[in-house]
């Protein structure tokens, strides 16, 4: 099996650097592999190529794909995702997976940002104060998911009703309605 003029030509768009060392030890599998993910997967369906890495990033942090990350955080970043955008999928999933699950994701994108020629820290991008976040984060999941959400922060059986409210002050109040994105487009 050969690669596809595909998947050869996303290779070198993205992946310019020398070659992963599995196409050492595991030229087939990197063949079969190479063909799929980076031709038929890419060519299924209307991403571009940053919403594409995006999603892939956030898989990536979800199954805890940290040393696959490493390798594809470059290629997003060649694809267009800015580095805000990158810190916005990480800020994000914390509220998801939690710090403990995101933390080595923080020390990859740092040293991958630096290396890039990033100066870190990035421009702060919250829009909130610890006075408004409540409000906004409630307003987010209004926007979001209906007008069934509103006050949803209050309801619910007292010993858990702070979880609601964690979720639109922390969740949506703190992060959602930060500028690195829009909840509407993804970008």
């Amino acid at each position: 099996m050969a690669l596809s003029a595909s998947a050869k030509d996303y290779l070198s768009r993205f992946f310019p650097g020398p070659p992963s060392p599995l196409w050492e030890t595991d030229p087939e599998f990197m063949e079969l592999f190479a063909n799929f993910a980076l031709d038929e997967v890419v060519n299924q369906g209307d991403l571009d190529d940053a919403a594409r890495m995006m999603a892939i990033l956030a898989a990536l942090l979800g199954c805890q794909g940290v040393e696959e990350y490493r390798v594809l955080l470059p290629a997003a970043l060649r694809a267009g995702i800015t580095p805000v955008q990158v810190k916005e999928i990480l800020y994000q999933s914390v509220a998801y997976l939690g710090i403990g699950r995101v933390r080595p994701f923080f020390s990859v994108t740092n040293q991958v940002l630096t290396e890039q020629g990033v100066a870190l820290p990035l421009e702060p991008g919250s829009t909130t104060t610890a006075e408004t976040r409540l409000a906004a984060g409630n307003q987010a999941q209004v926007d979001i998911f209906g007008e069934g959400m509103r006050g949803f922060q209050n309801s619910g059986p007292e010993e858990s009703r702070h979880i609601n409210r964690w979720l639109a002050d922390n969740c949506f109040g703190d992060y959602y309605t930060r500028g690195g994105w829009t909840i509407s487009s993804g970008k």
